[in-house]
């Protein structure tokens, strides 16, 4: 599955791990606080989880959209969808 990773965490540290958590699930950074990539179904959970253990559920915001690959490609990106310093060849190729 494809997975989308959007977040707004106040704390510096609990950001900074949140962004190594998604990394470490194989997701790439398309935005500084958005990331894409393919996870199972249990990378989905376990990164759910980690998530969870590390932000202020009564100020954070963490967003976890799962999506087929071709829901993705039916997806409307307008502008600058990603910031070019972090689109990489893995991410084109989800795209096409």
């Amino acid at each position: 599955m494809i997975l989308w990773v959007l977040y707004d965490i106040a704390d510096d540290r609990a950001r900074t791990r949140v962004s190594r958590f998604c990394k470490q699930a194989g997701l790439y950074r398309v935005q500084y606080s958005v990331f894409l990539g393919e996870v199972s179904a249990d990378e989905r959970d376990a990164l759910r989880l980690d998530v969870l253990d590390e932000i202020d559920e009564n100020v954070d915001k963490v967003y976890l959209f799962s999506l087929t690959k071709q829901e993705l490609k039916q997806a409307i990106l307008l502008g600058q969808a990603f910031n070019r310093k972090f689109v990489t060849a893995e991410v084109r190729h989800l795209l096409l």
